[in-house]
């Protein structure tokens, strides 16, 4: 649960990048505080998120939830699979 609150604060305040492509491109461009990954996330997209966040040492947690539930955390009216909360 604290995993949530910690969304829906970045989500208050404005430092929440959604989706997986725009959750790489900030990450090869920015230094984000920690990623965000569903549980249900497939395979290779959750490879390729883990090599750049070992690379860049970022710290990842896994929403014990679905990519839905995630969505709906969001506000969003789909799925999420990742997101990056702005340092």
């Amino acid at each position: 649960m604290e995993l949530v609150k910690e969304i829906q604060k970045a989500l208050k305040e404005n430092k929440v990048i959604i989706g997986y492509r725009e959750s790489i491109d900030f990450i090869k461009l920015n230094q984000p505080k920690l990623i965000v990954m569903a549980r249900n996330i497939p395979e290779d997209m959750r490879k390729e998120i883990e090599h750049h966040a070992k690379i860049f040492g970022i710290k990842v947690s896994i929403f014990e939830g679905s990519s839905k539930e995630l969505g709906v955390i969001c506000g969003k009216p789909f799925p999420v699979s990742t997101l990056v909360i702005k340092g």
